[in-house]
């Protein structure tokens, strides 16, 4: 009797367990054919080929209307690992002109999942990109021998001039970062992006939306048409037209005065905001990153020690030098420190016990105006004590914090927010900082006295430099700078770029240094290298002379035209090249005159001559070949 139980129970778990086994089987069945896209990807696509059809990227425009980026047909080399038989391995790579060891590797980087999430054998993978011309011809004519490889039509940029490539940008291959980071899901191995300036910054203006075509295959995998006559295929939309506010011409005449020098010119339209033009020192032209030789030129950019491919325009931070000295004269004008007809000595400079900070004038007594027009080092150490010494503030740290709000105010300390990518914020310090560099919190004006003329420790932009000549020419208030003028399909652009920022200082007290940047263009340190009165520009201008420790001092200029109807305010900042009246002030007005004029008058050409054929690259200490 128990026997015969024991044989029930034995039948009931074995019967228990079949049904388990066929319930894991139906499961896993449907699992595998209702649930998991990959299978059913495999079956469709032996019988369907999903092919992606590119759009034609948005055309780039100067502020003129010309063109300066456009496509080009090109073509990738495709490759469907599934189809791959009886390669002759040597032959294709004699055909593609790679090693067998470059081969290997592209292969082996197709198939991996971890850098090509989207990987299948059986749908057609990017082995090689941007083939052109003559390239393509070679290639297509012996493509028939290896079965799996296939081409498939793109375009790439071309650029119709050799300028402005930190402005332009690039376009390269997505990485498999990217690849990961893409919400979208947009992009697939293989695909192009926008790398640098504003083809980064406007891609998803640029680049359009894909189309695709659905294709049948046959048993062997042969592309035998579209299926049902194109019923299900998408046309691509193309890109949209952008419109940039760089002239073209401004921005080559500036690039070739800053010709083998470091450093960087910023030209600022004050009334919009709006980048005239913005040259970063040394450049190149942007065509070396176009075709398959993009790796091999942008591997060759990267190790050039003169680093062209740092934009210095927005990333540099320099020292602003004498540049620096309006915003001291406007802080102590609106806080109270000073007044117009308040005079403070240099006695050679600035003198504080056995301190001294030393200045190109003798023994004089200025005001405000006369003290710009000359650079005076002692007059604006003395206006930052009148400053921090202010008995509206109960201590010389909280009138230098409200010191640093006057600052971030007329676009120091931080990132402005221009719309090219890799904008770095200077550098304003704060209370806390000298409070810890210190270790105490009754540090005294004389202690940090070289921020007075744009030394210590501030650091500021070309970009911001020429953004303070914007705003003094506006007589307080700028516009967020940018490159963008036009989106084809909107009626604006980004309202973040049109909005004014009007600084905590009132514009009554602007115009008093308005008049100190005249008279220094009509008899003060801008006169000798940029007097443009005979050419009828009402220039205003402050020269900067940078001291730097690695080396020689850098020049500097800032400076607007004409004074009460201002069309464009410039930066010119080259390293190591001395005072600000050398290199600064002649580029900076030849820029100048330039764009108002549209031509450089004949008592200035030897002045242009010498700006071309100038090199400061003997001088570059850091940046020296090795």
């Amino acid at each position: 009797m128990q026997h015969d139980f024991k044989l029930e129970r034995r039948k009931y778990v074995i019967g228990a367990l079949v049904v388990v086994i066929i319930l894991i089987y139906i499961v896993r069945l449907f699992s595998l054919q209702v649930l998991e896209d990959k299978y059913k990807d495999m079956a469709r696509d032996n019988a369907f080929y999903n092919r992606t059809i590119y759009p034609a990227r948005g055309i780039i425009y100067d502020r003129q209307g010309r063109e300066l980026v456009y496509n080009q047909p090109a073509h990738d080399l495709m490759v469907t690992m599934r189809s791959v038989k009886n390669l002759d391995t040597l032959a294709f790579c004699q055909m593609m002109g790679m090693t067998r060891e470059r081969f290997n590797q592209r292969m082996t980087e197709i198939k991996d999942r971890s850098r090509n999430p989207g990987y299948s054998s059986y749908t057609p993978q990017t082995f090689a990109t941007q083939i052109l011309g003559d390239e393509y011809a070679r290639i297509s004519e012996s493509l028939h021998r290896f079965d799996g490889f296939d081409t498939s039509k793109r375009t790439i940029r071309q650029y119709k001039y050799a300028i402005a490539p930190h402005i332009l940008g690039n376009i390269r291959e997505v990485s498999p970062k990217e690849l990961k980071a893409d919400k979208d899901n947009y992009y697939r191995r293989g695909d192009f992006v926008g790398d640098m300036g504003v083809e980064k910054t406007y891609e998803k203006f640029l680049r359009g939306k894909k189309g695709k075509e659905l294709l049948l295959r046959d048993a062997h995998g042969r592309i035998k048409g579209h299926y049902e006559n194109g019923k299900y295929d998408v046309a691509p939309v193309p890109g949209n037209d952008i419109t940039l506010t760089i002239d073209a011409e401004l921005q080559a005449y500036a690039e070739s005065l800053m010709g083998n020098k470091i450093g960087a010119l910023v030209a600022i339209e004050p009334k919009t905001g709006e980048i005239l033009a913005m040259v970063s020192s040394p450049t190149f032209d942007p065509r070396l990153l176009v075709g398959n030789q993009r790796g091999k030129n942008y591997n060759a950019l990267v190790a050039n020690p003169y680093r062209p491919l740092y934009d210095r325009a927005v990333s540099a931070s320099y020292p602003p030098g004498s540049t620096f000295k309006p915003t001291q004269g406007l802080i102590g004008l609106q806080d109270g420190a000073i007044t117009p007809n308040t005079v403070l000595n240099c006695n050679h400079g600035f003198r504080f016990g056995n301190f001294k900070m030393g200045c190109h004038d003798g023994v004089a007594s200025w005001t405000i105006v006369p003290a710009i027009a000359t650079s005076c080092n002692g007059y604006f150490g003395w206006c930052l004590v009148k400053i921090l010494e202010n008995k509206k503030y109960a201590t010389v740290q909280d009138a230098f914090e409200q010191w640093k709000n006057y600052m971030v105010s007329m676009g120091y300390g931080y990132k402005l927010g221009v719309d090219i990518p890799g904008e770095t914020r200077g550098f304003i310090p704060n209370r806390a900082y000298y409070s810890k560099a210190f270790r105490t919190d009754k540090w005294k004006p004389i202690n940090i006295i070289s921020i007075s003329i744009g030394q210590g420790e501030i650091l500021a932009t070309p970009l911001q430099i020429a953004n303070l000549a914007a705003t003094i020419a506006n007589r307080g208030y700028y516009y967020i700078p940018h490159v963008i003028k036009h989106i084809a399909g909107y009626e604006q652009i980004p309202d973040t770029f049109l909005q004014p920022h009007r600084t905590m200082v009132d514009s009554v007290n602007y115009e008093w240094v308005v008049q100190g940047m005249r008279q220094a263009a009509v008899n003060g340190t801008v006169w000798r290298a940029g007097n443009m009165d005979a050419e009828g520009i009402e220039l205003c201008g402050k020269t900067g002379t940078a001291q730097n420790p690695h080396g020689k001092d850098h020049s500097v200029f800032m400076g607007f035209a004409p004074m009460d109807d201002p069309k464009i305010a410039v930066c010119c900042f080259v390293e190591n090249g001395g005072f600000g009246a050398v290199y600064g002030v002649p580029i900076g007005t030849l820029v100048i005159e330039k764009y108002i004029n549209g031509e450089i008058s004949d008592r200035r050409k030897w002045q242009e001559q010498n700006m071309l054929n100038a090199s400061t690259m003997q001088n570059m200490g850091a940046y020296k070949k090795k």
